[in-house]
């Protein structure tokens, strides 16, 4: 057994594994001096030569020559007698170097070597992957999809590494195919029974931040700053963005020309809507623009309680709520205030605020009311029973007693 057959794939573990020439060299240099130890009892007297470019590795052994009479150790000393026959130029108190063949070892103890070598690459490998994708989360990275479970997607890098997407980092409306190319977000990276697990993630706001570092060159560089990011995946976002340079126009920028910029985006990320408004200190501007398509009349700050009123027309009302409540819930998120919406009574129109009835309502149904922008007897009244039921996430009978209750205030 020679030693170029031993370490054959010394090359191919540099190439594949991703391993520095120099780790590589320790880690073959510590295997076999754990090696000698075992054989010789010691590895102080051992010189190990790396040619990290061929894959050889040779094994010299250095041993003093004694007199026959003070042989005491077979590792470190030769005979002078034994090294006689090999060169009689020796003298007692040379030293004697003589190179170790792998035959030396013993059969067993080569193939122990062997697996030591293996074990110790699989083990530099998963510390290597766990570092480098340590100081890559927040990163963006393109994958394939290589398997698709119930619960997680299995996603390969370039280099063929494991990225896990889970279940509840999945967009709702993803259909995913094995062999299709997938853009994902490094979200986290930690060791389970000493095997790296790297999670990505597709409806993290950074995500939705990342890509548009990608798409918008004036966000790159650093012209354009994403303030806040309100998401509900695969559903709406809504992003504010701010420019340092008055030139720019950082709506403008990140939507393109013709909206060829944000419609990369949304495309990437199934359709989901997104509503880019310009950022500012001032809240109650920050909300009107939150709100957006609605025309709100007046907005009053709470500044303690981090809350907001704001009052529209009845026929904005809808328009701000948004389909399924996402508008004014996406505004609240992005604005760090929670929004109520009231609407504006029309001159000379009589009406009674729902918490009139608070004898003959529940609290917590009035609360509903108001999230939905009732906060009126005739803002609900405009409404039929299944609508409110669906809008205010109640059961039809309440809906139906709701409005009984209210029309009664008008009837008497």
């Amino acid at each position: 057994m020679n030693n170029l057959n031993l370490i054959s794939n010394f090359a191919e573990f540099k190439e594949l594994k991703n391993i520095d020439k120099a780790t590589m060299i320790g880690v073959l240099e510590d295997v076999f001096r754990h090696a000698l130890q075992k054989q010789y009892g010691t590895d102080e007297n051992f010189d190990i030569i790396i040619n990290d470019d061929k894959g050889d590795l040779e094994i010299w052994r250095n041993r003093e020559v004694v007199a026959d009479e003070e042989f005491t150790d077979e590792a470190t000393q030769i005979a002078l007698s034994e090294v006689l026959k090999i060169d009689d130029s020796y003298e007692v108190g040379d030293e004697y170097t003589d190179e170790i063949p792998f035959s030396a070892f013993g059969r067993r103890a080569v193939l122990s070597l062997r697996q030591n070598l293996a074990s110790r690459i699989l083990d530099l490998e998963k510390a290597n992957l766990y570092e480098q994708y340590s100081s890559k989360v927040g990163e963006l990275i393109t994958g394939e999809i290589y398997q698709v479970w119930k619960r997680d997607v299995l996603i390969l890098d370039e280099e063929e590494n494991e990225l896990v997407l889970p279940k509840s980092e999945q967009i709702p409306n993803d259909r995913y195919h094995k062999g299709d190319t997938i853009k994902v977000l490094v979200k986290s990276v930690e060791m389970i029974n000493n095997q790296p697990r790297i999670i990505v993630s597709r409806t993290a706001n950074q995500f939705l931040e990342r890509l548009f570092e990608q798409e918008v060159p004036e966000i790159y560089d650093g012209l354009i700053t994403i303030k806040k990011v309100a998401r509900i995946p695969g559903e709406r976002a809504k992003v504010a963005v701010e420019s340092y340079d008055d030139r720019i126009d950082p709506v403008g920028a990140c939507v393109g020309v013709k909206g060829a910029r944000i419609y990369t985006i949304v495309k990437e990320l199934s359709k989901e809507n997104i509503d880019v408004i310009s950022y500012t200190q001032n809240t109650k501007l920050l909300i009107q623009r939150a709100l957006s398509p609605a025309e709100i009349s007046t907005i009053t700050i709470d500044e303690e309680n981090k809350t907001a009123a704001v009052h529209l027309k009845q026929d904005q009302v809808s328009v701000a709520i948004g389909k399924g409540g996402l508008n004014i819930k996406l505004a609240s998120q992005l604005t760090g205030y929670n929004i109520d919406v009231f609407r504006e009574l029309e001159s000379g129109e009589e009406d009674v605020a729902l918490t009139e009835f608070a004898d003959e309502i529940d609290g917590w149904i009035i609360e509903a009311l108001h999230k939905i922008g009732c906060d009126t007897a005739k803002s609900v009244l405009d409404m039929d029973a299944e609508v409110l039921a669906k809008r205010a996430d109640l059961e039809v009978d309440q809906a139906e007693n709701i409005i009984a209750i209210l029309r009664a205030e008008f009837e008497e």
